[in-house]
């Protein structure tokens, strides 16, 4: 897929690694939709950032768990720009809990916004990409989905459902539309990131260093350029998937 004058929808994508890869998109000639999950975000700074490389922008708010939203954002995409070429499923939450004091609203919580948003989007997003016979999700997962992460029940349990959801779905739109996953490892440290974290990842990896958002962001075009490539999960973790 040739990136120029393409439309990318970016869910999640007002700050950290979602704004790096709708700003990567747009360098590439990418009209952006990007959604944002509240006014408190910085996503008018994000959007002007973005409108600066050339390319329109439309911002749209969007929660997965309020009913509706992920097909009103599709709508208002396709009516706004005609088309819909490529979708990247960012918007996600980390959430944190002994399995025993899981409750069931905060595991519903996890897998509403980790896997039921993507499958919602992707949804929505589908029927135009068949009728245009073109078109690309990529699907962010993480490590969490292949490893054991004591404390991460239900965040892995939705992590590795969308490492699934992402295999039947290109199983199941191809030829036309094709489906990928990318699952980072440690790219961008929480800002209160202390300095035994910031060891602990660098141990954690084979090339002993952290990435960075920009290396899932090349990903995401390496994807989109890459033809011949659906049903994969392409891991971006300096090696710690083997550590």
């Amino acid at each position: 897929m040739e990136l120029k004058d393409k439309v990318a929808l970016v869910t999640g994508c007002a700050v950290r690694v979602g704004r790096v890869i709708a700003l990567t998109l747009a360098e590439q000639g990418c009209h952006i939709v990007m959604t944002y999950l509240s006014e408190a975000e910085p996503y008018q700074k994000t959007a002007a950032e973005i409108q600066a490389k050339g390319v329109e922008v439309l911002a749209l708010p969007m929660n997965v768990q309020t009913p509706g939203d992920p097909a009103r954002v599709v709508t208002a995409a396709v009516e706004h720009f005609g088309r819909i070429d490529l979708l990247v499923n960012n918007a996600s939450v980390w959430l944190k809990a002994p399995f025993l004091e899981i409750s069931e609203q905060t595991w519903r919580s996890a897998l509403d916004i980790n896997l039921t948003g993507p499958f919602l989007m992707s949804q929505a997003v589908a029927p135009h990409m068949l009728r245009q016979k073109g078109g690309l999700i990529v699907n962010i997962t993480d490590l969490s989905a292949y490893q054991t992460w004591a404390g991460y029940a239900h965040h892995s349990a939705s992590k590795a459902g969308l490492v699934a959801l992402t295999r039947v779905m290109a199983a199941e739109l191809a030829p036309h539309v094709r489906v990928n996953a990318i699952a980072p490892g440690t790219v961008l440290l929480p800002d209160n990131a202390d300095e035994a974290k910031v060891q602990w990842a660098v141990e954690n990896s084979l090339l002993k260093r952290i990435g960075t958002p920009e290396d899932v962001a090349r990903t995401v075009v390496f994807l989109a350029e890459s033809d011949f490539v659906t049903g994969a999960v392409y891991l971006v973790d300096g090696g710690r998937a083997l550590v």
